[in-house]
């Protein structure tokens, strides 16, 4: 599919998943980042900015290859809910998207030696009112301290909890792959 080697900048199982059933060979590594961001950027910004910000790291030592970089954020009511630091911020966070809409954005950095092309997706997930069992069997069973908003929408939360999504559910897994793939494959 493309003969150039790539490199999918992620330990997210979810990512890797969505990239093998389109057909892409790659190997992963781990980029090096922290997950800091201007406070005065705009919520719907912080997504491209970090994928950009783990991709740059990786510029100088590209030749041949192809760097993929990409992060997720949930947003609720203008405010990012990152991933939970404990079992008490993941009832906080699913507790506080029970029963509303809230947005996911990904953004994605693809760059080589000679180009770079940073977008982003956004995905309107509305939720059902949860009960506190069902929050608390989640958080115990599946543990989602590395899913921003506490939740993988492929997960025991995702299958009872969404009621409708508009917009990709891969970008809700972590990856809008439809896009990825787009651009890929048009990469020279």
């Amino acid at each position: 599919m493309i003969s150039r080697p790539i490199i999918l900048a992620s330990s997210s199982p979810r990512r890797q998943y969505l990239m093998r059933e389109v057909g892409f060979s790659f190997t992963v590594e781990k980029p090096d980042h922290d997950e800091s961001f201007p406070e005065e950027l705009p919520v719907e910004e912080v997504a491209r900015y970090l994928a950009l910000k783990k991709a740059e790291q990786f510029r100088k030592s590209l030749t041949q290859e192809i760097i993929i970089t990409a992060d997720t954020v949930v947003i609720l009511q203008g405010a990012i809910l990152n991933k939970p630091g404990n079992r008490d911020e993941a009832i906080d966070m699913l507790t506080r998207l029970s029963g509303n809409t809230h947005q996911v954005i990904t953004g994605v950095c693809i760059m080589s030696a000679e180009k770079e092309l940073s977008f982003d997706d956004t995905t309107k997930v509305t939720f059902k009112v949860l009960t506190r069992q069902e929050i608390e069997f989640y958080i115990d069973t599946y543990k989602p301290y590395d899913k921003a908003g506490a939740y993988g929408a492929q997960d025991f939360i995702g299958m009872i909890a969404i009621e409708r999504i508009e917009g990709s559910y891969f970008n809700v897994m972590g990856l809008p792959i439809h896009l990825v793939y787009k651009h890929l494959i048009n990469w020279v």
